[in-house]
Order: C-alpha cells, then sequence, then structure tokens
C-alpha cells in the first residue's frame, strides 16, 4: 500500500471502540468523507487527504514505513511498539488504563505476590519493563484478545490489560492490583511539524 500520490495519507483503526471516536475527530478539522466500512481507503473530497483503515496494532509500523502521513492510535500501543513517532496532538477520547489483575479469591494481593507467578498480556514488552523495574519476576504469557479469562482456565495466575471502567474485570472476577499507565487516543506522525507536504493538514490542526 505504498503511496502512490502527494495526498495526506491519515490511517485509523478498521474496527474497535477509536474507529468511530477517530473519524468524528477528523470531521471537526472539517474534513468530508463518507464512511464506508468494507473500504480500506476513503477519499475526502474537500481536501486532499486520504484515510485508511488498519489493524490498530499496526499503525505506528505504516507511519514509520511511510505508507501513512498520519496515525490515531492509542497511547498504549505507541508504549508497547517502543515507537519513536512524533506525538502531535493528544485528543482525549479512548481513555483507558493497563493494569495487573488477579482473581479475588487467590492468594495475590499485591504485584510482589506475582514473584514466580504467570501473567497473561497482549503488552510483553511494557509488562517487562514495569516487572523489571519493580523487581519482580514472574513468566509472562503472550496472549491476543480475551486476556481476561486466562486465569480461570489456569492459562495464567494473574492478567495485564487494558481497562476502562474495570467492569469486564469484575465480571470476570478480578480485582486491579496497581496500574502501570494511563492511556488515550493520540495523533502521531514520523515528520517534524511544519513539513510542507502536510503543512495543509497541519494548518487545519492549529485552528482547532
Amino acid at each position: 500500500m505504498k503511496k502512490q500520490n502527494n495526498k495526506i495519507r491519515i490511517a485509523v483503526q478498521n474496527q474497535g471502540r477509536l474507529r468511530e471516536p477517530s473519524l468524528d475527530f477528523l470531521r471537526t478539522l472539517g474534513l468530508k468523507f463518507k464512511d464506508n466500512q468494507r473500504e480500506l481507503i476513503t477519499m475526502c473530497t474537500n481536501a486532499d487527504v486520504e484515510i485508511i483503515y488498519v489493524r490498530n496494532s499496526d499503525i505506528p509500523d505504516y507511519i514509520s514505513s511511510d505508507v501513512a502521513d498520519y496515525g490515531i492510535v492509542g497511547e498504549n500501543v505507541l508504549i508497547e511498539k517502543k515507537s519513536d513517532l512524533k506525538i502531535v496532538k493528544r485528543l482525549g477520547f479512548g481513555l483507558c488504563s493497563l493494569v495487573l489483575a488477579a482473581p479475588k479469591k487467590s492468594k495475590i494481593k499485591n504485584i510482589y505476590d506475582l514473584e514466580d507467578e504467570r501473567i497473561a498480556t497482549t503488552y510483553s514488552n511494557t509488562l517487562k519493563n514495569f516487572l523489571r523495574k519493580k523487581k519482580i519476576n514472574a513468566s509472562i504469557v503472550n496472549v491476543q484478545g480475551s486476556v481476561e479469562v486466562c486465569p480461570s482456565v489456569n492459562l495464567s495466575d494473574a492478567i495485564c490489560d487494558i481497562t476502562q471502567s474495570g467492569a469486564t474485570l469484575r465480571e470476570n472476577g478480578l480485582k486491579i492490583l496497581e496500574k502501570i499507565l494511563d492511556s488515550e487516543a493520540i495523533l502521531v506522525s514520523k515528520n517534524s511539524f511544519g513539513k510542507s507536504r502536510t503543512l495543509e493538514f497541519e494548518k487545519l490542526l492549529i485552528n482547532i
């Protein structure tokens, strides 16, 4: 999907909780486009801007590879990817936290009880850094999706996952041990602010 034109390309989540708020944000900039969930690329009708829909975790890679100029992604993804992309703007939606949690009835009462235990997560890099700072030796179990069910099926003793209200954790009999970080949706870019190719779009950002 390498760019073949000089249009500004913005990558957004193809499905999930950030998709609609991301598109709403782009509309606040005055961009006009049709949202067809079957299309991979949407052309704006009033500006040289196109929107591409990709998997959330792939957005930083698309920008780093110059496939897209900008992306809207959760800050937690940027941290997990250890990406050095520039945060152009914090967007104030998609608020959530990455937390450590364990079954309410387990012997794990605080993070130091995780010593020699198994922790299931999608965010292995972030968790590894946290455990190293806290000098906790634990096994990391890498999973994709449905992390909260891992303790109940004996795949792990605890989990490290994203939560918004904590409701899903409570529904699965889990209690939060500690918050690792807070996250929100951010607009990111590889290039420095003011590059001529993206100046038109950046002028829109300045005005909101």
